[in-house]
């Protein structure tokens, strides 16, 4: 038994019947694209997940700077609980 009651000879055969219809020169330019198209991905995450640590780092500095700033954020920290 396989993937959920799919053999691995039944498997072989769909990919078989795939390769004759599509052709391995279109397949390997879908790879190819559904490869960039992830790394694309990858990478805008990464650029938001940046962008946040810089904006909270910024927020920390912004009230570190200024007490009275400090006691507002608390204070609005503590009615979100």
């Amino acid at each position: 038994m396989g993937f959920g009651g799919i053999s691995v000879w039944q498997l072989l055969i769909v990919l078989i019947i795939v390769i004759l219809l599509f052709g391995t020169k279109k397949l390997r330019s879908l790879g190819g694209d559904l490869g960039s198209a992830i790394r694309s991905f990858k990478s805008s995450v990464r650029e938001g997940e940046d962008e946040q640590k810089n904006e909270s780092n910024n927020l920390k500095h912004d009230i570190g700077d200024n007490p009275q700033q400090k006691q507002h954020h608390e204070e609005h920290d503590s009615t979100k609980r």
